[in-house]
């Protein structure tokens, strides 16, 4: 029997079961059955409660930190593999550890380069993702990546806001880009913050290219980590004379204080995806669900069809 007539079978990592579960319903079939034991000391087991054998697999987990999350989509490729399933699609709405994928400076890891290695020899015989760090991180791997773009999700929210005198940010040079790709679609103008580190996650230095005066400015970039930046970038264009300033970011990582400082910026709002799960609810924070996206390009990989259509960018 052809694999392509045989239902493929998804499962969850513990840390995006919620997500996981969102995209089984979007794809119409239930989440496969896992069961992970623990031991006291911190190791963990997963475990497939049922037959894989000569089935194509979806993985669902994001990678942030802490590690265990990378190590327990590690151990469910490699239990997959075992138990003989044909495909096992790792599907990775958050790529984490994707900061590290070159060397900024001497004797330091390319971390991302690591876990892409990582991922191939535990088993994944495909990758799909969603706005990555850094485009090139595609080729750090020998199997076929799914490369998704959040803009499918955000450009239809973006044109129901009807704003008029609309122009993109980026909050930094290296977003200048996705930045661009947006002001195509949306047909507005970009302006780019240009910021100096002193080191990670502290701004010594922040300046804003371009106009923003009595424009309601949307800023772009691929995650919030501190929110630093963003709160930053916010005031600045206040000062400037920006009429509002919303963010989009693709995936809400939110550490430290970053809740208090969204809800204390000039930011009106900010949009992120579910790829990682929010710690609290904020009123500020809106949600769009990733879940039919991801669901969309699996029936298609399932289906043998080509998913060019899903990228806007």
């Amino acid at each position: 029997m052809e694999d392509h007539h045989l239902e493929p079978k998804i499962f969850a990592c513990s840390q995006s079961e919620i997500l996981a579960k969102k995209i089984a319903k979007y794809y119409g079939i239930k989440l496969g059955n896992v069961v992970v034991s623990r031991f006291s000391d911190g190791e963990f087991q997963p475990a497939f409660v049922e037959s894989v054998r000569g089935r194509r697999i979806f993985i669902i987990g994001s990678t942030f930190p802490n590690s265990d999350n990378l190590m327990e989509m590690l151990l469910m490729l490699d239990a997959a593999k075992r138990a003989s399933a044909r495909h096992i699609t790792a599907v990775i709405p958050y790529f984490g550890w994707a900061r590290q994928d070159r060397k900024d400076k001497p004797r330091v890891a390319i971390g991302a380069k690591l876990v892409a290695n990582l991922l191939q020899t535990a088993g994944a015989t495909r990758i799909m993702t969603m706005d990555l760090h850094a485009d090139q991180i595609q080729g750090f791997f020998e199997k076929p990546v799914d490369h998704l773009f959040a803009s499918t999700l955000f450009l239809p929210y973006i044109k129901n806001l009807n704003l008029p005198n609309l122009t993109i940010a980026s909050p930094d040079m290296g977003g200048s880009k996705r930045a661009y790709a947006y002001s195509k679609h949306l047909e507005c103008d970009v302006v780019i913050c240009y910021k100096q580190r002193l080191k990670a996650n502290v701004i010594s230095t922040m300046e804003l290219i371009g106009d923003v005066e009595n424009r309601h400015v949307i800023i772009v970039d691929d995650m919030i980590d501190t929110g630093g930046t963003l709160a930053k970038a916010a005031e600045l264009m206040m000062e400037k004379g920006a009429i509002s300033v919303r963010a989009i970011c693709t995936h809400p990582i939110l550490s430290g204080n970053a809740y208090e400082r969204i809800e204390n910026s000039k930011l009106l709002e900010l949009i992120v995806s579910d790829t990682i799960p929010l710690k609290m609810e904020s009123s500020k924070i809106k949600i769009v669900s990733c879940a039919p996206l991801f669901a969309d390009v699996m029936h298609k990989v399932q289906d043998n069809k080509s998913i060019s259509g899903q990228f806007l960018m």
